[in-house]
């Protein structure tokens, strides 16, 4: 049997940077365990956009601040290639009187933060993507300094980094059960070994409600499949991306010159379902035509499905819980892989027990035990 003096559940990108951080901090015995291959999970089948347009407070602090690691994440994590951390920007369409009005208050919002919003009208909008169907939409905001990263490159050199400080990690390693005496952790047992320890962090995506059960913590989240399809390399076509919450889609072309798009399905069961459909490819080609006919020629690569994980509020729970020793990172609401450099950092402080800044607070699972009163965040697709 060997010992940690914690081990995380989930090689994604939260886990990685929770790993990171940990051990960057000066935290020995650190074990990574997952129950597949690296990459296996929503981190690699997520769209790539990182942005700080959000309709929440907590979001857009969080959003900002793993936007500011994103810029120097290559000398930070010492990467010797590149995340591909590039800011064309979001360009989000509204659709409708109520969305204008809604965009005017969440860019007041943004704005009061320090992240460089702007509304823009269809003509200004125009001018950054001339070929959007001018009909389609009745105004846009706009922030430069959101744009893309690489999720498997980022992923990497998280997992490097972490590496070189002594993490270890353990693949295909399924977690069967944690072990509590008098409310503590004493062991995590998988497929393939026990573990003696008394901290564990609950990083596991689409299966976080699954692990919280083990230790007898209800986790008031539930997974979905999301998908999303990429066409075959073309021509400079779009340096935004293209997002609209009416219209459920968003769309953007990567640095090699695919496009990836996708959408959510309203009659998604609550299950792990990640698998595609015809239905899917069908409703984003009608979208994609309508808002982006030149985009739309493209051909079809491939389509696939992802998990999301969502809280009743669309925003993450990052904390501590009732049972000693036991901290989730998990409900993203499909957002974890843009937040995951402040998840690692937030987590990190809590394990540690250091001075947390206010806004930690209302991450913690307890918000909806108590019923406070938390601003749910509607700019989702």
């Amino acid at each position: 049997m060997s010992k940690a003096e914690i081990v995380i559940i989930g090689a994604g990108i939260s886990g990685l940077s929770t790993a990171y951080n940990l051990a960057k901090k000066g935290m020995k015995d650190i074990v990574v365990v997952d129950k597949s291959h690296f990459l296996a999970g929503a981190t690699a089948r997520c769209g790539a956009g990182v942005r700080q347009q959000w309709a929440t407070k907590l979001n857009c602090i969080l959003a900002k601040k793993s936007i500011e690691f994103f810029s120097k994440a290559n000398e930070t994590l010492e990467y010797e290639k590149d995340i591909e951390f590039k800011q064309g920007g979001y360009l989000i369409l509204s659709s409708s009187k109520t969305e204008d009005k809604q965009f005017e208050k969440n860019v007041k919002l943004q704005n009061s933060l320090g992240i460089p919003s702007k509304l823009l009208t269809k003509a200004e909008a125009l001018e950054i993507v001339p070929h959007l169907n001018k009909d389609s939409f009745t105004s846009a905001s706009f922030c430069h300094t959101d744009g893309h990263v690489n999720p498997f490159l980022m992923s990497e050199a998280y997992f490097l980094a972490a590496k070189k400080l002594g993490v270890k990690f353990y693949f295909f390693n399924e977690v069967k059960a944690i072990e509590l005496k008098n409310n503590n952790i004493t062991k995590v047992i998988t497929d393939k070994q026990e573990i003696e320890t008394n901290k564990v962090v609950n990083a596991a995506g689409g299966y976080a409600k699954e692990i919280g059960q083990m230790v007898g913590v209800d986790i008031p989240v539930y997974s979905e499949n999301h998908e999303i399809l990429v066409t075959e390399r073309t021509k400079q076509m779009l340096s935004p991306m293209i997002m609209s919450f009416s219209m459920n889609i968003y769309c953007q072309q990567v640095p090699h010159g695919s496009i990836l798009m996708g959408r959510n399905n309203p009659d998604a069961l609550h299950n792990h379902d990640i698998s595609s459909s015809w239905q899917f490819l069908d409703e984003m080609a009608k979208t994609v035509n309508y808002i982006l006919p030149e985009v739309a020629k493209g051909r079809v690569i491939r389509t696939w499905g992802g998990s999301y994980n969502i809280s009743p509020d669309f925003q993450p729970i990052i904390s501590d819980t009732l049972v000693e020793g036991f901290y989730v990172a998990c409900g993203y609401s499909g957002h974890g892989f843009m937040f995951a450099p402040i998840t690692g950092e937030l987590l990190t402080e809590i394990i540690l027990k250091e001075e947390l800044e206010p806004y930690a607070k209302d991450l913690h699972i307890d918000r909806f035990k108590n019923q406070k009163k938390i601003d749910k965040e509607h700019s989702v697709v």
